[in-house]
């Protein structure tokens, strides 16, 4: 019988803080199931194993970390929507460094899969913002990788204490919005 209160997203939910807490790769069942004042066997109950539990965790995140991009963008356009989609991005790195950690390397499985799903709607955001800019249909996917990789760069060089420098890293990550910004300005729809 399952313990009262304790579901798939209660257990998906106090994995995630967790993992924040302690980093994603350290992440185990025994150590959630401590956190959660319940026998390991106990928590079967709710995910099938230690693999369907970190890919619920990634899904979680990945949905977390597009609201909060989503929010930033609203009534927003070109440049200021840029900004703010990439300031969410980095914020969200930085406040759930274990969650989002849980988000790199998963192969997806099939349509089915969470996410799958997931990564579809990861998208909207950043191709909403790219559509206060001038491109090219042609370059839509283009731009998303560029962006998810620069943004997605910066935030986790950041969260794992990357930038030693005397700079300021709010004003290198402005910088680097700037950048950005000028380079999908300058880039000619065809």
């Amino acid at each position: 019988m399952p313990r009262a209160g304790l579901d798939s997203a209660t257990v998906v939910a106090a994995g995630a803080d967790l993992a924040d807490e302690i980093g994603f790769t350290a992440l185990t069942m025994s150590q959630l199931a401590e956190r959660l004042g319940v026998r390991t066997p106990a928590l079967y109950k709710h995910v099938s194993s230690q693999d369907d539990l970190n890919r619920r965790i990634a899904a979680l995140a990945v949905g977390e970390a597009t609201d909060a991009i989503g929010a930033a963008i609203q009534g927003r356009a070109g440049r200021d929507a840029l900004r703010a989609a990439a300031r969410a991005l980095r914020d969200f790195v930085l406040a759930h460094p274990g969650r989002y950690a849980a988000t790199l390397g998963f192969n997806l499985t099939g349509p089915d899969d969470l996410l799958a799903a997931a990564a579809v709607r990861s998208m909207e955001p950043f191709t909403a913002v790219l559509r206060g800019y001038d491109l090219a249909p042609a370059d839509t996917t283009h731009a998303l990788r560029a962006l998810r990789s620069i943004f997605h760069g910066f935030a986790t060089i950041e969260a794992g204490g990357g930038f030693q420098w005397g700079t300021d890293t709010d004003e290198s990550f402005d910088w680097l919005v700037d950048l950005v910004d000028l380079g999908l300005r300058a880039k000619p729809s065809q």
